[in-house]
């Protein structure tokens, strides 16, 4: 009989196998709970995890099997769904272009305005469309475009990722994606429309010749100007039909592709800077491509500047100011384009109300014709009107007058801001300057009740001249105000201006002139700003739209805006107390015609030197501002307002009070004449808790 080995008698044995014998002779797995596998075979774990055989923290590193089969089944998946997929989607019968809907825009009253969005294309063939577009337009959107497969996964994925994280859209998409979303698909930005146009893009392009494809491309793309394909953008923007367009223009309307939001030069000049740009890369573009030799490249340096926009008759008047009006401020609270906008399908309702707007276009041309006399006096010619009206209790913009006819003057003379506010931009200093004081009495009072000994400034390191500014304002004496903005400092002033509703890139530099109106603000930012000085210091920004919905549903971000602080309630009082006088002395005593007060004025005046004349008129019912300059297209800068209306008319600056009075007379019915007319204009309360004292 063997003895079992000294030292080795309670041990177990353990085979090379890996199994282990237990002191009775049974063998075990290390990995089977102590379980018998004498009588049967070691069973397998379909998924070998954590690891059997290995020890410590390798048993939780996975083989390579398995991460070969984790990343090949669910790509084995995905590749049999989308072959599923795309077995089974056929491709669709394309847009119906005579079906489409117009945009429909609505009065305040609910009653119809305008219908726009009429498609407005011509269909070519691509014979009929010169090499130089063709390459022009493969070279700014798709280089590649005869050798890839249809699509751009690149592209996709990024589009994909951004409308899945909420980031912003991209492009990438070859042109055929772009065909196939124009022609079969809508313009939603979401990822199942992006995984069909992935889908289809590939039938198509197995299935249409690249020829077929561009030409289709070519005749459905959007180009601005409602214009719909090639043939109708040829004759938008150069006059001419397609197959007359040179290498040059042809790069321009390949520009367009990109977004003529932002590229159509004749929009701004921002947009001008980008769509030369734009087009100089095209060119060389193709240079790089081979599609252009580079001494034919060199004949185009001069950018091909197209014709002005025409609006279609239907916009004639006010009405294509309006659409104008309304489409910015569109774009502005949504993610629709002018390009939605033409598609059609969208029913507007705006805030603009007929017989005010009615009403402001007759007193403009009243007062021109009662006082401008271009025939006989050469300073009357080239004058331009611009106004705007607003109810101050919400910003609802119940009127504007853009100009003379939409479809021959096609500036905005309402919206644009090129035009200096002069004097109109002194009671924004005034303020800041009361702003100023409240707060350094403020810091005075705080530093006292916590006992500092240092005490604080209560003025400007540059001493500041008398806070009653209003002899100054109702004289338009124009040192007070330097004097008080440089004290204050400039970038304060500009700050409550901008916060009282202008616009931040229609202020001027911030230079001494700044404080005397070199900025350039609109008629209608103006006339909703000057509503702070009534509204207690609250500003709204100017709406024009209440509701907008398309198939039946509502487009959201259309909530009438909320009122912001902009100023504190005393110094709105202050300065509208000053406003008040500014009023009584621009539109004088009634001379028995009724009239309502208080009216809050702001105005240019004989002492301004700028080439602009304006008068701010506020009531409790509307705030109503009117400019008046003069423009030539061929000339970039304004033209001296001297002489206009004769020598009395203080260069223009009496006109602007007569159209406000014509046009106020009009649409508010003042009370009884006993009841209207006072000896002074009404004053607000203007005191303030830190002793700043009133205004006389």
């Amino acid at each position: 009989m063997r003895l079992p080995r000294i030292g080795r008698a309670n041990h177990t044995h353990s085979p090379p196998d890996g199994t282990e014998t237990s002191p009775d002779g049974t063998e075990t797995s290390p990995d089977s709970d102590d379980s018998p596998v004498g009588h049967r075979k070691r069973r397998r774990r379909l998924i070998d995890y954590p690891r059997r055989g290995r020890r410590g923290a390798r048993r939780w590193v996975p083989s390579w099997k398995l991460v070969s089969c984790l990343f090949l089944l669910p790509a084995g998946a995905l590749t049999g769904l989308f072959v599923a997929v795309y077995l089974n989607v056929e491709i669709p019968d394309e847009h119906d272009s005579a079906r489409r809907q117009a945009t429909v825009y609505y009065w305040a009253d609910g009653s119809r305005m305008v219908s726009v969005g009429d498609v407005n294309r011509q269909d070519v063939t691509l014979a009929q469309v010169p090499k130089s577009v063709r390459n022009a337009v493969i070279a700014a959107e798709n280089a590649d475009f005869y050798t890839d497969p249809g699509v751009s996964v690149t592209g996709i994925a990024r589009a994909a990722v951004n409308i899945v994280t909420g980031g912003e859209t991209q492009g990438g998409s070859t042109i055929t994606q772009q065909y196939v979303k124009n022609t079969y698909l809508s313009q939603d930005q979401t990822l199942t429309r992006k995984v069909k146009e992935l889908i289809l893009s590939l039938k198509v392009s197995n299935r249409k010749p690249k020829s077929e494809i561009l030409q289709g491309y070519l005749n459905t793309s959007w180009f601005g100007r409602d214009s719909y394909g090639v043939q109708a953008a040829a004759y938008a923007y150069y006059g001419v039909p397609a197959k007359d367009l040179n290498p040059g223009q042809a790069a321009l309307l390949a520009t367009l592709l990109k977004g003529a939001d932002s590229f159509d030069p004749a929009l701004s000049p921002a947009n001008h800077k980008r769509a030369v740009d734009r087009w100089s890369w095209i060119l060389d573009r193709q240079v790089e491509t081979g599609s252009m030799s580079a001494a034919e490249r060199a004949k185009y340096t001069s950018f091909p500047e197209p014709k002005p926009p025409v609006k279609p008759t239907s916009q004639a008047g006010q009405i294509g100011y309006l659409v104008d009006i309304t489409n910015k401020y569109i774009k502005s609270r949504s993610g629709i384009t002018d390009k939605d906008l033409a598609g059609g399908g969208y029913r507007v309702h705006t805030t603009f109300e007929k017989d005010k707007v009615r009403a402001l276009t007759k007193a403009v041309e009243k007062v021109r014709a009662d006082r401008l006399d271009p025939k006989k006096r050469a300073a009357d010619r080239h004058v331009q009107v611009g106004a705007a009206s607003i109810r101050p209790r919400d910003g609802a913009i119940v009127a504007v007058y853009g100009g003379s006819d939409a479809i021959e003057h096609f500036s905005n003379n309402a919206d644009t801001a090129g035009v200096p506010a002069g004097s109109a931009f002194k009671p924004f200093v005034y303020a800041a300057a009361l702003e100023d004081s409240i707060s350094r009495k403020r810091q005075a009072a705080r530093a006292a009740d916590r006992g500092k000994t240092r005490p604080v400034p209560t003025e400007a390191p540059e001493q500041l001249p008398s806070l009653d500014l209003t002899l100054p304002l109702v004289d338009s004496d124009n040192t007070p105000f330097v004097q008080t903005g440089k004290a204050v400092g400039l970038k304060t002033v500009k700050e409550l201006a901008v916060a009282s509703g202008l616009r931040e890139e229609s202020m001027a530099k911030l230079e001494p002139t700044f404080s005397i109106g070199t900025s350039t603000p609109s008629a209608v930012r103006l006339a909703s700003a000057y509503t702070t000085f009534l509204n207690e210091g609250r500003a709204t920004e100017p709406y024009s739209v209440t509701r907008i919905e398309r198939d039946g549903v509502a487009v959201e971000g259309f909530d009438r805006p909320g009122a912001r602080r902009a100023m504190e309630r005393h110094v709105a009082a202050t300065v509208g107390a000053a406003l008040q006088q500014v009023g009584w002395n621009a539109l004088g005593a009634p001379q028995g015609r009724k009239v309502l007060l208080p009216v809050l004025a702001g105005k240019t005046g004989p002492n301004d030197r700028m080439k602009s004349a304006w008068f701010i008129g506020v009531t409790q019912e509307l705030s109503t501002s009117v400019t008046m300059f003069r423009t030539k297209p061929d000339v970039p800068n304004l033209l001296p307002m001297q002489g206009v209306g004769g020598p009395d008319s203080e260069r223009g600056s009496a006109f602007p009070p007569l159209i406000w009075s014509e046009y106020h007379h009009a649409v508010v019915p003042p009370p009884p004449l006993s009841e209207s007319v006072r000896s002074e204009p009404l004053r607000s309360e203007p005191a303030s808790p830190q002793g700043l004292g009133t205004v006389s």
